[in-house]
């Protein structure tokens, strides 16, 4: 196998190395036959080469710049030559003229973009690729513009390399969306008409309507009408042929003048003129009476009209039913119509020039708004008469900015503050806190309030500019003289009490007005307790004259309280004394017992150790004491050997009194005890037990204690020997500078009081300690009451009522307190507000219009008309006008401009009139109807009557054809009264709210919670279901129920319980007190602090307990009980006990005893010991002494010791035991280091009446012995251990600030101006939100209730009526229509029902907001037989040129049309073109298309109909079907997108899809199959950067087999069987999978065979092969079973 190998390397190396050669000789022989062909050519082959061109370089900016670049000479192949060697006549320049540009060129140079040209198709741009087949959604295209770089002042183009300079090019093309061809689409066929004969061959059509217009190239709309002819039955009769067609009227024009008439008239009289003089023809007092009409008219005050009479004619023609125009006589002969008629000559508006612009509304320089208005007005001329055009606006206005450079500032607004209120705690307080806490004396956070006012802010200055001006033009200013005050400083001063203005002028946020304050918590004095009573004392050691004296005692203050020291309690008390003085010897120790003569035992003395000291224990010099004798010595005695051996006195006792009385002795107790007894005879006794205790007196004085005890500080007031300097100040709103004006002095009372007793003589008490009565102080400035200048008068409300009548109304001004007065400044005003009447106006302001009476009725002139059959020359139908004026309210005359402006809308000035013919009957007018005496009972009548000659002619009595009396029932007028819409909110009744001094609401004050009513709106009916007025139901509009808004609750907690004892007996611990939920918040009450899970909330804080407030007190050693009784010589082992207890330790001594538990078990002294008596002639020491303190650090080489002294020296032979003891020190035995440990923090501490604000934390230093207990502090500060932390830190508790709002606010307008579903709403704003446990803002910030239900009327026109041709069958006619008034209830589906016309009086005359009132309109008639286009139908809905599900939208439009109807089927070639219109729209809706279909009742053919997404069928819009005619053969029909119906009747799918077969068998849906993109040769794309994301698994429109850009591998064909190549690639893939198989087997198995043939290689049993390679390269093959068959080998 390894030759085999070798073989096919090899081939494959000479295929590669044949392949390099062959390509090798390919680029040889390229580049010799390019070569060979520019020597053949002629060319050379050198060239010249050129680089970019340099940076523009120049010393000027401008085109004077130059730039050069690189010029070379090069040879074909690509390498650099002698220039020599190319052709110096083609040589390019190196060097040419530039623009040098600089930064300034960026404003005169920029792009200029040109328009976006038409999006071209990407496709297209692709060489030539055809465009797809379906189009889905749009095309993708691209678009190009031009853009170049141009001279802004002239448009001139230049270098683009000069706008690149300052901005990169802007992109020249961009991507695109071409929208898909939009066909036409129509809907369904209207049902077919009746036949247009009754008789002979008719026809019948039916039309339809367009509803999407073609866009974008789509296919044009179908025919919209469609004929079929009919034959009712043959004609009994000849068929009517001929038809009257009346044609249109001509314009309207004047009659020939008088003159012209009368020399025609001339002409043709003969004699006999004067006879006939009196007896005037027609014509002659037609023309006298017109002069008369125009006479009167001219005399009339309404210049604005020239109104002139004319007459209009037309023609009447017969016409054959082929179009075709005969002879009149052959139409059926009948009345003809009118051809001449009266008509308004037509004028247009005439207008005056445009008047001068006026004055710009910005008279100031505002940089905010620097533009106003200005208008200009032109005046009517002549108004329109008749179809004359109607007038242009009359008024208009452009934007303008203040002209001159003296153009003073715009006034401008700002916000002002009153002065701060005082602060006040008690706002901040919970419900329950307001009920059961005194609300004196509180202090802490706070809250203070004031209001905002809004005023002029440059005001003062305007007003200086102002006055400076005038003295300008006065000449009287001096410009070198300064003025003394300068007018800043003025305006300053002034700013602080500006009138104030409306709010809504103010422009920015609102100041606060309210914010957190301070009062600071008063600090309360403490004092450490009493101290020991001093000796007896002189009161004045200086002056010992009297021999008065006192024995003290003090105490000092511990905290400094608010206000000085002088509010603290007395810190000395005295009682008196006898024999005082002022020095004497303190006793410091006793020296050892030394016995007389020298003996070594015996009786001896002690020296007293002593000091001489003052009244308060200090040390003074030794001869302040000489008046007194020091101590003398004190006997005592050393004992013998054989002596009785007593111990030293115990302490003296504390003293049982503090004072002493005649009932009462303080007394003093010391003991002392027996530690050895006397030998017998020789030596001393020892004494019996009562002189073992001595009691003396103690506090021998008297139980009287005075102190001096003081008032409080009275006010400060003004010291009269200072100078009166307290003068009122005005301070500025918001300051915090208290002016301190002057001093002054406070006093106060202080009186001697004995203790329990009341005030004494002041003698009693000591005069050193006695407090100050009187102290200076500072008094403060007074403060004046500032209010501002009252604000300007409101502007009165309108006067006026609807009718023009004077109303009496009122208007106010008002003035705000900006500063309260204190400290006795000026009172404030009491007048804060003024209220005066309104000027009531002689006339109040409004215009109408004045219509004066009607003319005569204008006839056509009889010259005119004397021909028309019938006609008479005094009577028929006519024209009369009449004048128009203006006049204000109260009648006086006006301009007729304002009547334009504010009046309704001008009355018609002509009118159709009829003058009666003499044959005619004239009537008066119907009179009004009867009154009824009640609704629904009887009947009400009307009547007329006939006038003139009328009365005799009996055609005119035929009641008949003239009644002259009309009845009807009385109207039964029936109302109904129901409930409409939904109940309002519950508003709470107007009033009940509390406010505070400056008008600031507090939530609480304002009554938000209780009984209020809620509303539901009334409607009423009339018996015809008509919407009338309320009161007609005799309801003022409103059902009213009482509601409750439910008060808010705040959380409710247990009062603080007691405080814990300190969790430690000594040192730092903590103590704690709670509260607990008594009641949770609820309906937006106060929310409850962070509770634990028992819904308990701590307050913690450190406690410092003292080490030495209990302490062990041992009573003296009992009796020795010897256990070995030795009678003679009364010693040995014996026994000691004594009492321990537990003691309340105070500054005298222990005092009273107390539980064990609370002193240290480990200090306890020993109650019992057991020790020798000594024998006599023993050695007797006294107890042992206190162990010496321990060195630190502690360590086993230190020691402490403790000694003892000998009391009894032993006899001789004896010995005394060792006097000193030593231990070494161990740690956390008898040694101890001590480190300070620091406590947490407290929590945030407040004064006892403070609710929130700043406080303090605390914390404790605790000294911690080495085995972790807490000693006395004063074992850390003797080692003078480091303190560095801070024990106190301020802290700041939030404070719970209820949220506040504002007041409602005005209910709004209706929102409705009638109907069912006005709603009226007030609102209200949060002012302060919440902050802390404050209670939140309410979710109701707004609240409605309904309107009045008032009816909407309005003015709405009937249908057209049918085209009218008088008397006549066809021609050009006259359609009507009625302006109604109409009552709905203002709903969109609500039906309107017709009303009175007196209803809509009110309403100005329009429809849907159209003031052109069209009552009729010219038609056509067709004559039977034409064809002609029928009106416009109704605009379609809006609809969205768009792809569902797409976001593609390319906008909106509606379409309306107009299909032909035809007659006769001989004239259908002359019918006209069908029409439609489209316009744009907005909001339309986006549609899909789709097929469905329905097997018809006994039919196997199936319908199939397009359906538009909202269930309209139409014709066309559905995609095409494939191939659609033959989707009639497959039943059911082929509906599923991608599907056709195939040659065999089965539904099947297009290519690229496969089917998906339903249970049954039939085709469910087509399912894209996934396919492989080969990409062609050509399958160039286009760099096109798009907006929108084109979905890739969407399957291609592109079909097989057609010219596209990918190959596509399907295998399955057209009938949905597997393809032939399909069965050929399985196949391969089959023998492919056999060889690879074989292969491994033969590798395997030759692995075997090397194994056996490499015996040389026997240990290498990891079946690794290796061979040598072409080029000496190692080939390795390793085997993964060789392994294996290795190890059965060797086995074998």
């Amino acid at each position: 196998m390894g030759p085999g190998w070798r073989g096919a390397a090899g081939t494959l190396q000479t295929r590669t190395e044949g392949s390099w050669y062959l390509l090798v000789t390919l680029l040889l022989f390229c580049g010799f036959w390019k070569a060979h062909t520019q020597t053949d050519d002629g060319k050379s082959v050198y060239f010249w080469e050129t680089g970019p061109w340099g940076r523009c370089m120049g010393s000027d900016c401008g085109p004077g710049g130059s730039q050069s670049r690189a010029v070379w000479c090069a040879h074909v192949d690509g390498w650099t030559t002698l220039h020599t060697n190319c052709d110096q006549g083609q040589r390019p320049s190196n060097q040419r003229n530039c623009f040098r540009v600089c930064d300034w060129h960026k404003d005169l140079y920029d792009w200029k973009l040109g328009a976006w040209n038409e999006c071209v198709p990407v496709s297209a741009r692709t060489f030539g690729a055809p465009r797809p087949f379906t189009c889905s959604g749009g095309e993708e295209g691209i678009q190009t513009r031009e853009v170049g770089c141009i001279l802004q002042s002239d448009g001139s183009p230049a270098e683009d390399a000069i706008c690149e300079y300052f901005e990169p090019k802007p992109r020249l093309e961009q991507a695109c969306l071409i929208p898909c061809p939009q066909d036409c689409v129509v809907s369904q066929y209207s049902p077919w008409t009746s036949c247009s004969k009754t008789c002979g061959t008719g026809l019948r059509n039916r039309v339809r309507s367009v509803l999407v217009p073609p866009l974008f190239g789509g296919a044009i709309c179908p025919n919209l009408t469609e004929f079929q002819s009919c034959k009712p039955g043959p004609c009994t009769g000849p068929e009517g042929m001929y038809s009257l067609r009346v044609g249109s009227w001509s314009p309207c024009a004047l009659p020939q003048t008088r003159t012209t008439r009368q020399v025609k008239r001339r002409k043709g009289k003969g004699p006999g003129l004067r006879e006939r003089a009196g007896a005037k023809d027609p014509e002659t007092r037609e023309l006298i009476q017109k002069k008369r009409t125009r006479n009167r008219l001219n005399r009339q005050e309404s210049p604005f009209w020239d109104i002139q009479v004319g007459y209009q004619t037309r023609e009447v023609t017969c016409i054959h039913r082929n179009g075709s125009t005969v002879g009149r006589t052959l139409c059926i002969p009948r009345d003809l119509p009118l051809t001449v008629q009266s008509c308004l000559l037509p004028k247009d508006c005439q207008l005056t020039e445009w008047a001068e612009w006026g004055p710009c509304s910005k008279t100031c320089v505002d940089p905010e708004s620097p533009r106003g208005n200005r208008t200009r007005n032109r005046q009517v001329l002549q108004f329109p008469v008749g179809e004359g055009a109607e007038c242009p606006p009359l008024e208009e206005s452009e934007s303008c900015e203040p002209q001159g450079n003296g153009m003073p500032p715009c006034a401008t607004y700002t916000w002002r503050t009153t002065e701060w209120s005082d602060c006040r705690v008690d706002l901040l307080l919970s419900q329950q806190d307001r009920r059961r806490s005194n609300l004196t004396g509180l202090c802490g956070g706070g809250l203070q309030t004031r209001e905002v006012y809004c005023v002029q802010a440059n005001a003062e200055l305007l007003k200086y500019l102002n006055d400076l001006r005038e003295k300008e033009k006065a000449g009287q200013t001096q410009r070198q003289q300064k003025p003394s005050v300068p007018p800043l400083l003025s305006i300053t001063f002034q700013i602080t009490a500006s009138n104030p203005v409306e709010n809504k002028l103010c422009e920015g946020p609102i100041p606060n007005m309210s914010q957190l304050c301070q009062i600071p918590c008063p600090i309360d004095c403490e004092v450490s307790p009493w101290g020991a009573w001093g000796s007896c004392t002189f009161e004045n050691c200086d002056d010992q004259a009297g021999k008065k004296g006192f024995k003290l005692r003090k105490r000092q203050i511990t905290n400094e309280p608010t206000g000085g020291p002088g509010n603290c309690p007395h810190l000395v008390e005295a009682v008196p004394c006898d024999e005082p003085s002022c020095y004497d010897w303190q006793l410091v120790g006793l020296d050892p017992c030394i016995p007389d003569d020298e003996k070594p035992c015996g009786s001896g003395t002690r020296l007293a150790q002593v000091r001489c000291v003052n009244s308060n224990g200090e040390e003074v010099d030794r001869n302040l004491c000489s008046s007194s004798s020091p101590p003398e010595p004190i006997p005592c005695e050393v004992p013998c050997s054989r002596d009785c051996v007593l111990s030293d006195w115990t302490p003296w006792s504390t003293c049982s009194q503090t004072c002493s009385s005649k009932t009462i002795e303080g007394k003093q107790m010391r003991t002392r005890s027996i530690l050895a007894y006397n030998a017998g005879e020789g030596g001393s006794l020892c004494p019996n037990s009562s002189a073992l205790q001595e009691v003396r007196n103690c506090n021998e004085h008297a139980c009287t204690v005075y102190h001096w005890q003081t008032g409080p500080w009275g006010p400060c007031t003004e010291d009269p020997s200072s100078s009166p300097l307290n003068t009122s100040a005005s301070v500025h709103p918001g300051s915090n500078i208290q002016g301190l004006c002057s001093m002054g002095m406070q006093t106060r009372k202080v009186i001697c009081v004995r203790v329990n007793v009341g005030q004494v003589p002041p003698k009693k008490c000591p005069d050193g300690p006695r407090p100050n009565t009187v102290r200076p102080c500072q008094l403060p400035c007074k403060k004046d009451c500032i209010v501002t200048p009252f604000s300007n008068w409101t502007p009165c409300p309108g006067t006026c009522d609807a009718a023009g009548n004077a109303v009496k109304r009122k208007q106010s001004r008002k003035r705000l307190i900006i500063q309260l007065p204190s400290n006795g400044g000026q009172e404030c005003p009491e007048v804060l507000e003024e209220e005066r009447d309104c000027e009531v106006p002689k006339v109040c302001p409004g215009f109408r219009w004045k219509t004066h009476k009607w003319r005569k009725c204008q006839l056509v002139p009889w010259f005119l008309r004397q021909e028309s059959p019938g006609a008479q020359e005094t009577c028929g139908p006519g024209l009369q006008t009449r004048a128009v004026s203006c006049r204000q309210l109260d009648g006086t005359q006006a301009d007729i401009t304002e009547c334009l402006k504010f009046a309704k809308a001008m009355p018609a000035i002509t009118q159709h009139c009829q003058l009666p013919c003499q044959d005619d009957c004239q009537l008066t007018n119907w009179s009004k109807f009867s009154s009824c005496t009640a609704d629904c009972v009887g009947v009400r009548t009307r009547k007329r009557a006939l006038i003139g000659r009328s009365k005799k002619k009996d055609k005119c009595k035929n009641t008949q054809m003239y009644p002259l009396s009309e009845t009807q029932y009385c109207p039964c007028d029936k109302y109904n009264a129901q409930p409409v819409g939904n109940w309002s909110d519950c508003i709470l009744p107007e009033g009940g709210k509390v406010e505070s001094i400056l008008g600031m609401k507090v939530q609480g004050d304002i009554k938000e919670c209780g009984q209020g009513y809620r509303y539901q709106a009334m409607v009423c009916y009339d018996q015809d279901n008509r919407l009338v007025e309320t009161s007609r139901c005799n309801s003022h509009g409103y059902i009213e129920e009482a509601c409750i808004i439910p008060c808010p609750s705040d959380c409710k907690l247990s009062e603080w319980s007691n405080w814990s004892r300190c969790s430690k007996s000594c040192g730092s611990g903590v103590k704690v007190r709670s509260k607990w939920l008594r009641e949770k918040p609820y309906n937006g009450g106060r929310p409850c602090p962070k509770l634990d899970h028992i819904n308990q909330v701590y307050e913690v804080v450190p406690c410092q307990s003292d080490c030495n407030q209990y302490v062990w007190v041992a009573e003296p050693w009992s009796v020795w009980k010897v256990s070995s009784v030795d009678l003679k010589e009364n010693c040995g082992e014996g026994v000691q006990t004594r009492k321990v207890r537990c003691m309340l330790n105070t500054i005298d001594g222990p005092s009273e005893p107390v539980e064990d538990y609370l002193c240290d078990p480990e200090e306890m002294p020993l109650g019992a010991r057991e020790s020798r008596l000594p024998c006599p002639e023993d050695c007797v020491l006294n107890d042992w002494g206190r162990w010496s303190r321990c060195s630190l650090p502690c360590t086993r080489t230190n020691s402490r010791v403790r000694t003892a002294y000998t009391l009894r020296s032993p006899s001789a032979g004896r010995q005394c035991p060792e006097t000193t003891d030593k231990e070494p020190c161990s740690l956390n035995l008898n040694c101890f280091n001590y480190f300070y440990n620091i406590t947490d923090w407290s929590t945030c501490q407040l004064s006892p009446n403070a609710v929130c604000g700043s406080g303090i934390k605390t914390r404790m230093l605790d000294c911690v012995r080495s085995d972790g207990k807490s000693v006395d502090l004063k074992f850390c500060e003797e080692l003078n251990l480091e303190k560095k932390w801070q024990m106190n830190i301020s802290c700041v508790v939030e404070c719970p600030v209820n949220c506040q709002l504002s007041e409602w606010s005005a209910w709004s307008e209706c929102s409705q101006t009638c109907g069912l579903e006005g709603k009226m709403w007030r609102r209200r704003s949060v002012v302060q939100a919440s902050q802390g446990d404050g209670r939140p803002c309410p979710s109701q910030m707004e609240q409605w209730k309904p309107c009045p239900v008032r009816p909407c009327y309005r003015w709405q026109y009937s249908p057209w009526s049918e085209c009218r041709v008088e008397s006549v069958v066809c021609g050009h006619g006259t359609r009507y229509r009625n302006l109604s008034c109409f009552v709905s209830d203002g709903s969109s589906d609500g039906e309107s029902s017709l009303v009175d016309e007196e209803l809509c009086s009110g309403l100005e005359l329009a429809v849907d907001g159209d003031k052109q009132i069209r009552l009729k309109e010219a038609c056509t008639l067709p004559c039977p037989g034409e064809c002609y286009l029928m009106e416009w139908s109704e605009w379609s809905s809006c609809v969205s040129i768009c792809v569902k599900g797409a976001g593609v939208d390319f906008g909106s439009v509606q379409v309306r049309s107009r299909a032909v109807l035809a007659q006769e089927p001989e004239n259908l070639q002359l019918c006209p073109d069908q029409a439609w219109e489209s316009q744009p729209c907005t909001g339309g809706e986006c549609y899909e298309y789709k097929w469905f279909s329905s097997v018809r009742p006994n039919s196997t053919r199936p319908l199939i109909w397009c359906q538009r997404s909202d269930g309209l069928n139409v014709t066309k819009g559905c995609p095409p079907m494939n191939p659609p005619t033959d989707n009639s053969s497959c039943d059911p029909p082929c509906l599923m997108s991608k599907s056709f119906c195939s040659e065999t009747g089965i539904c099947m799918c297009e290519e690229g899809f496969t089917e998906v077969l339903s249970p049954t068998g039939q085709l469910d849906q087509c399912a894209p199959i996934p396919v492989l993109e080969i990409p062609t040769a050509g399958d160039k794309k286009g760099d096109v950067k798009t907006s929108r994301a084109i979905n890739p698994t969407q399957p291609t429109t592109i079909q097989p087999g057609r010219a596209g850009r990918t190959w596509y591998l399907q295998p399955y064909g057209p009938d949905g069987k597997l393809k032939m190549w399909v069965y050929g690639v399985a196949a391969g893939a089959f023998v492919l999978l056999i060889f690879i198989v074989s292969m491994i087997y033969l590798a395997c198995k030759y692995c075997a065979k090397v194994h056996h043939s490499l015996k040389a290689q026997e240990s290498d049993a990891n079946g690794t092969a290796v061979w040598m390679g072409q080029n000496a390269h190692e080939m390795s093959y390793t085997c993964p079973n060789c392994q294996e068959l290795a190890q059965s080998n060797s086995s074998s």
